[in-house]
């Protein structure tokens, strides 16, 4: 007999869809993250010979790198708002107001630039609990709440500002615009970069091969373990590549610094989504809030804390923006809500909440980066820029609600139901026959939200 966990099995002449649907399988894998990713490479390889190689030069991925990094930041906050039922509108103008306080804090009051960003951090704690406390606690809509943030914040900072732009310090810029410093000697690459590809290749091993002893010690069904070879081969040569060319740019260029901030955020938040229970509660108060308040959640604390985390990290970005930018201005800030959300979209998360993963937003946000860049290199014009991007958005959407209207099961939400034990994301318990379903804990204004009026079959 031939055991099926180390050889390829068939199913109708062909190896097993089910077994191929495992290579990037996880506690939220989905089937349009999947596409997308496949999408991101084609996209990346038709730019690459449409250009005449220039997406793939190593100094064009530091630019994408650097010139992406606060949308993808933002991308990284987004994605548990939305999973958790709601939108944030206020991101840029947030990002925009921290911007010019801290260009102030070190242009005109001389405060070093690390006391600098604490004072930002304190900013975006302050507007996030600002926006938490009216969502989760009176009951406002966020899509209100932020909506009044965007315009409260906008105006903020052309008062604070004068509406004029501020330069900030040379020794803050590095944080934006800077790199690694090389060390030892000189081969013609970057030694950092050669480091942190090694430990990202032997990240992906170690992570493959401690997930598979942990199915085995739950008794979990496991993928074969082709598929883990596959996998890994895959991840692998990824990472081989990027390390490749990221270590050979002009000299005194390596790994951007913005890029390591935000490595840093989405191992960090793709931990808190994941393996958490803060994590599990966003999606279960997104999937369905009055079963998951049966449970025992608290959607107060819950919706609190994305409103208040999602400002937190636009202070980031806006602090990441003006290093880069060198200067805080009254127009920073502006459609960057837009292009997280879309981010998101792109990257598999419902439009109703419940389903959505970091890995994924960030896989919408590089594919909005890479079609930029690579129309920009075509030489593009920005009002076909901006077509091509909504367009891209409406059918990235579009597909996943034709999908349901079918009477099919959704594209996005297909692999994520819960698939024995090999699926530990959270789903609260529905109501007991005949029990009461209690007042939402959000107020009056969290009960028209869509999943819960729609039927479910």
């Amino acid at each position: 007999m031939t055991s099926t966990a180390s050889t390829p099995t068939r199913e109708d002449g062909g190896f097993r869809f089910r077994d191929l649907r495992k290579m990037f399988g996880g506690s939220q894998s989905t089937s349009r993250q999947f596409g997308i990713l496949g999408a991101l490479v084609v996209i990346i390889l038709l730019f690459q010979a449409l250009t005449g190689g220039k997406t793939l030069e190593p100094n064009n991925l530091i630019n994408i790198v650097n010139g992406n990094a606060y949308v993808l930041i933002l991308a990284v906050g987004m994605v548990m708002v939305i999973v958790a039922g709601h939108i944030d509108l206020s991101v840029g103008s947030v990002a925009a107001f921290v911007g010019i306080v801290v260009a102030q804090s070190m242009t005109l009051w001389g405060w070093p630039w690390p006391f600098a960003i604490l004072l930002g951090l304190l900013l975006g704690a302050l507007v996030g609990a600002w926006h938490g406390f009216w969502v989760a606690y009176v009951g406002v809509p966020a899509f209100i709440v932020t909506l009044a943030g965007m315009l409260l914040f906008r105006g903020a900072n052309q008062w604070v500002g004068n509406s004029t732009s501020l330069p900030v310090p040379r020794d803050f810029t590095f944080i934006g615009g800077g790199f690694l410093p090389d060390f030892g000697p000189q081969f013609g690459y970057s030694n950092w970069t050669l480091i942190l590809g090694l430990v990202a290749a032997v990240a992906v091993v170690w992570q493959e091969r401690r997930l598979r002893k942990a199915q085995a010690q739950m008794g979990a069904e496991q993928a074969p373990f082709w598929v883990s070879a596959v996998k890994v081969g895959l991840l692998l040569a990824v990472v081989l590549l990027a390390t490749y060319l990221f270590a050979t740019g002009r000299v005194g260029t390596s790994f951007p610094i913005s890029g390591i901030i935000l490595a840093v955020l989405v191992l960090g938040y793709s931990f808190l989504t994941n393996n958490t229970t803060i994590g599990r509660h966003v999606y279960a108060v997104g999937g369905n809030w009055r079963a998951a308040e049966l449970s025992g959640v608290d959607i107060r604390r819950t919706n609190f804390f994305v409103m208040f985390n999602m400002s937190v990290l636009a202070a980031v970005a806006g602090m990441l923006w003006i290093a880069r930018s060198v200067a805080s201005g009254p127009g920073d800030g502006v459609g960057w809500e837009l292009d997280a959300i879309a981010a998101v979209f792109i990257g598999g998360a419902a439009v109703t909440g419940g389903i959505g993963t970091v890995v994924g937003s960030i896989i919408g946000g590089l594919v909005i980066a890479v079609l930029n860049n690579g129309l920009q290199l075509l030489s593009v014009t920005a009002d076909y820029v901006q077509m091509i991007k909504g367009l891209v958005l409406l059918l990235a959407v579009a597909i996943d609600v034709y999908s349901k209207r079918q009477g099919r099961p959704s594209l996005i939400g297909r692999l994520t139901r819960n698939r024995g034990s090999g699926d530990d994301r959270p789903t609260a318990s529905p109501a007991p026959e005949g029990a009461q379903t209690p007042t939402p804990a959000g107020g009056p204004a969290e009960t028209a939200r869509p999943q819960d009026l729609t039927p479910r079959g």
